[in-house]
């Protein structure tokens, strides 16, 4: 390493890292019933699909302890009415 570089450690510095994540909460497909050589139509809205999606950041620090932040928010779909 250079002279003038330091690490994040001789700095004083936190490192912290952040991802970000969703998912949908509906089945992608389901079972059908028909009769024999009649292919079933289903008809699929998206009103009601309710899907989650999670943020989170864990920072670190030399000599301390981690710290693990997140979030978590339920996407219900529209409301009824």
């Amino acid at each position: 390493m250079a002279r003038h570089e330091k690490t994040a450690a001789d700095l004083g510095a936190r490192l912290c890292f952040e991802d970000e994540a969703g998912q949908g909460l509906r089945l992608p497909k389901g079972p059908t019933w028909g009769r024999r050589g009649h292919t079933p139509v289903v008809r699929v809205t998206a009103a009601g699909t309710k899907r989650v999606s999670m943020a989170a950041l864990i920072c670190t620090n030399s000599g301390h302890r981690h710290r693990l932040i997140y979030r978590i928010h339920l996407d219900r779909g529209p409301a009824k009415g």
